[in-house]
């Protein structure tokens, strides 16, 4: 282990026009550990989270994943953004796991789940699908390989989603509010499965407004609002002992 960060941000801001959503956010997060990001909507963590794989570039400041700078060159000091196959080709390594399943509604859990190692990574199909049915078992849905989307609850196509996400072998895995589109009986399950991966090392960001989860599974708890991170430490003494009035008056109202 070299004692690098799995993820370094350094001052990132993002400006969306005359609007600032993040105004220089600074954490890392070491390799096998959960970071969870809360805070009230609009206060930047989702931004943050899409800042990480490129999928929102950033208006200043950087950001590292395993030693890497993320999207862009660095020459003279000055930034230069990547080619988009070469910021595509850094996402392979970061799963991310969206609020709603994004999965092909014409295929099949299991062809859901193959269909990146295959295009993307170029593995064999036999290969790819026994990976994605070991998945499969892993999440808890090894009958449901051949249903469609629409077949599934939607903390089954949550689960598909992370079975998806995870064929690609990611180093890094984001959670955009996993649970927030579920009904409320099946959130537990796609939440086992979140726990589960953090048991097996798994380094994980995750936004969320599970405060249980965030307490029993985080390593680090972030506090963000208007942009900045307001208050972190350990999930149990944020949530038990907030130091910061603003994160008293957010937790007041989740808690």
């Amino acid at each position: 282990m070299t004692g690098e960060p799995m993820v370094r941000a350094e001052r990132v801001c993002k400006d969306f026009g005359a609007l600032s959503v993040l105004k220089g956010v600074t954490l890392s997060v070491d390799p096998g550990k959960v970071l969870v990001l809360v805070g009230p909507s609009g206060s930047g963590k989702s931004t943050f989270l899409r800042c990480i794989n490129h999928l929102e570039n950033v208006s200043a400041g950087r950001l590292y994943v395993d030693g890497e700078l993320i999207g862009y060159r660095e020459r003279g000091g000055k930034l230069h953004e990547m080619a988009p196959r070469d910021a595509a080709k850094q996402r392979r390594d970061i799963g991310m796991v969206f609020q709603h399943f994004n999965l092909f509604p014409h295929r099949t859990a299991l062809a859901n789940i193959i269909e990146s190692p295959v295009h993307v990574k170029r593995v064999k199909k036999a290969a790819a699908v026994e990976r994605a049915r070991d998945l499969l078992a892993q999440v808890g849905l090894s009958d449901k390989a051949d249903a469609y989307p629409a077949q599934l609850s939607g903390g089954q196509q949550q689960r598909v989603a992370i079975a998806r996400a995870l064929a690609m072998d990611p180093k890094l895995m984001l959670f955009d509010e996993p649970t927030s589109a579920l009904d409320p009986e099946l959130v537990g399950e796609v939440l086992g499965v979140m726990k589960k991966l953090a048991s097996e090392g798994m380094t994980m960001i995750v936004v969320t407004h599970e405060m249980g989860f965030a307490r029993e599974v985080a390593d680090e708890l972030v506090f963000m609002d208007g942009g900045v991170i307001v208050e972190n430490g350990p999930p149990r003494e944020v949530l038990s002992n907030p130091q910061h009035d603003r994160t008293k008056a957010f937790l007041s109202k989740v808690m």
